[in-house]
């Protein structure tokens, strides 16, 4: 699943998230890009349900940096709103072994990321008023 979504709801985005769970290796990575009240979190709730975990468990880590969902596949929910420069270094280095794992990292505010990850999937989320959304789903070429 790659290209241009358009979403009109909470449950329309979340759909779209759950549909590329689906998709996605067993060892993922998925950066999410967007302002405030974008819908990232909405996202992961659909990555969550797309890989057999409990939507409404999510909520927004902000406070703890990671949060954890369990299902057919773990979900690791990151935020790095509150992190800059070296801290974000060190906290990247810190996931490594989840990066390493065979469940979905999702990673809001990746703009803040200093460091590429090899491989992940890119997901930029719009807010064009009101519910609606613009959805920017950006795979890894193979090979």
């Amino acid at each position: 699943m790659q290209g241009i979504y358009e979403s009109r709801s909470e449950s329309e985005t979340a759909e779209i998230a759950s549909r590329l769970a689906a998709e996605l290796p067993h060892r993922s990575a998925v950066l999410l890009y967007g302002d405030l009240g974008a819908g990232k979190t909405a996202f992961v709730r659909g990555l969550v349900a797309g890989a057999g975990g409990e939507p409404d468990d999510v909520s927004s880590p902000t406070f703890v940096l990671i949060q954890e969902y369990g299902g057919d596949r773990p979900v690791d929910h990151v935020d790095l709103y509150r992190l800059h420069g070296p801290e974000v270094d060190d906290f990247t280095d810190q996931l490594a072994d989840r990066l390493a794992g065979d469940g979905i990292v999702a990673i809001e505010w990746a703009d803040r990321l200093t460091r590429r990850i090899e491989g992940a999937v890119h997901v930029r989320i719009e807010d064009l008023g009101g519910d609606a959304r613009r959805i920017r789903i950006e795979r890894p070429s193979p090979g």
